[in-house]
């Protein structure tokens, strides 16, 4: 992958899809359907199995010509991590990046990193006094700025600013010193405001804990985290010690690879109707009038719709669904997903990703559904948006809350109540599946040395007769992460 596209993904990646720059849009009727499908070459499309749906996760958009991102090669990992936050647009990257950051840029980054560090719920600290600050956009100003946003706190901060942050590498400068009396670059502003996030969650004590396990043998050693799919930025930062066991980790282990382009072309192709078929020969009138009814409320083409399979349709419907519930777009959810985080870190540290299954496998689960199935769960996502009765936001919104704080329990209540339903649709998503997962990771434990950090669908480990079972029915000991 050659670092230009690269660069593309990580923005990132998501900035072309949710109109960065409206000049690069190819008009109203060339809209999102258009761009999905209408060039499966010039699209590429990861696939994770949801909860209950699947996720289409867009790493690039054809462009003429590509807009190139303006970031430093040693400041992308930082910056993957902190797109996951919230506190800056990524549009950034194309607005002067490298240049000396404008004030409204500052104040928005600053006002954001504080309701970031906010949201922790630390106590005031009723002795606050704030260190002078000149609102100069130097960077020693900005560094005084964002110690005063933790120094309100009742934690122990000190009092010398620059002390403070250079004992927490959040400033660390560089050949050239500190540069403290130096205007920041926006680039330079938004790594000190990402590194300060990041490491005040850990001084806290606090970032999300997800639901992790550990099996290991007398060689090896698996981490098991639960992923969330679709994520918000509340999820982020993560806990240290689940970043550590990632870290640390030889591999990383995920159900599909997102990234893996062949497997990205495989689920396009078989997304499409062959033959000159189309979804009105494969579908009730019913259903047909309920996708026009849609189509009109995202304004979507239904020529380009009647191309696309039915459980193609029902993932991109039940996913904007959730998204809707949520004020983000779907593919703003998709880059805060569990998934893709590690999978983006594992290529930025050069670690290897082993798949459980792959997005061709995963693609031929929903291709070998019957028609009665997939029109079914076509239905329930048309449904889920026609009739805000049947839209499962405060379950989703529970499981969110609940894998961010480490709670097994409620989120297995959560998880079962999306899948109480016995039907073809979610016999296929569990069950088998889960065995044969389990089966990959004894392997491993089995026939590999080292240390493996597993991240698969939270629903694939919260709840009975999962992969969780069957690695304890096969006598392994699966303890918990955070004990």
């Amino acid at each position: 992958m050659n670092i230009l596209f690269f660069k593309h993904m990580l923005v990132i990646t998501v900035g072309f899809l949710s109109g960065i720059d409206s000049k690069y849009e190819q008009g109203r009727e060339e809209n999102m359907m258009n761009r999905l499908m209408k060039r499966a070459s010039a699209v590429l499309l990861g696939v994770s199995l949801m909860l209950t749906m699947v996720m289409p996760v867009i790493h690039a958009k054809e462009q003429s010509p590509p807009l190139a991102p303006s970031i430093s090669d040693w400041a992308k990992e930082t910056l993957n991590e902190g797109e996951k936050y919230g506190i800056y647009p990524t549009q950034w990257y194309y607005e002067g990046f490298l240049q000396e950051i404008p004030v409204e840029k500052v104040n928005e980054l600053l006002v954001l990193t504080e309701k970031k560090i906010a949201s922790l719920g630390l106590t005031e600290n009723e002795q606050y006094k704030p260190v002078s600050v000149k609102n100069d956009n130097t960077r020693g100003d900005i560094v005084k700025r964002l110690y005063n946003i933790i120094a309100r706190y009742d934690l122990p901060v000190g009092k010398d600013a620059i002390k403070f942050m250079q004992e927490h590498n959040i400033l660390q400068g560089s050949s050239n010193g500190l540069q403290l009396e130096k205007k920041a670059t926006t680039q330079q502003a938004v790594i000190l405001a990402v590194r300060f996030i990041k490491n005040m969650y850990a001084f806290a004590g606090q970032g999300s804990k997800g639901v992790a396990w550990v099996v290991e043998d007398e060689d090896t050693v698996v981490y098991l985290l639960g992923s969330i799919h679709l994520g918000t930025p509340d999820l982020y930062p993560l806990n240290k010690n689940l970043m550590t066991a990632f870290n640390e980790a030889d591999a990383l282990v995920v159900e599909a690879n997102n990234l893996d382009t062949e497997g990205s072309k495989y689920f396009t192709e078989k997304s499409i109707y062959a033959d000159n078929f189309k979804l009105k020969d494969t579908v009730t009138p019913e259903t047909f009038a309920k996708l026009e009814h849609v189509a009109k409320l995202y304004s979507l083409p239904m020529e380009h719709l009647t191309l696309l399979k039915p459980w193609y349709l029902a993932n991109i419907f039940s996913v904007q669904a959730m998204s809707d519930s949520f004020d983000m777009t779907p593919e703003d959810m998709g880059i805060h997903g569990i998934d893709l985080y590690f999978i983006l870190n594992a290529r930025l540290q050069q670690k290897p990703v082993i798949e459980l299954e792959g997005i061709k496998a995963q693609t031929d689960m929903f291709e070998g559904l019957s028609p009665e199935a997939q029109e079914q769960y076509l239905v329930s996502a048309l449904d889920s948006i026609i009739d805000p009765s049947k839209n499962q936001s405060k379950i989703h919104q529970e499981m969110l809350t609940s894998w961010k704080y480490g709670d097994v329990e409620t989120l297995a209540k959560s998880f079962q109540a999306t899948v109480e339903e016995q039907s073809e649709f979610n016999k296929m998503l569990l069950g088998l599946r889960d065995e044969q997962m389990a089966k990959k990771i004894m392997d491993l434990l089995k026939k590999k040395e080292g240390t493996y950090f597993v991240v698969v669908g939270s629903g694939h480990l919260v709840t009975e007769k999962t992969i969780r079972y069957h690695l304890e029915k096969n006598g392994y000991d699966v303890k918990p992460f955070y004990q």
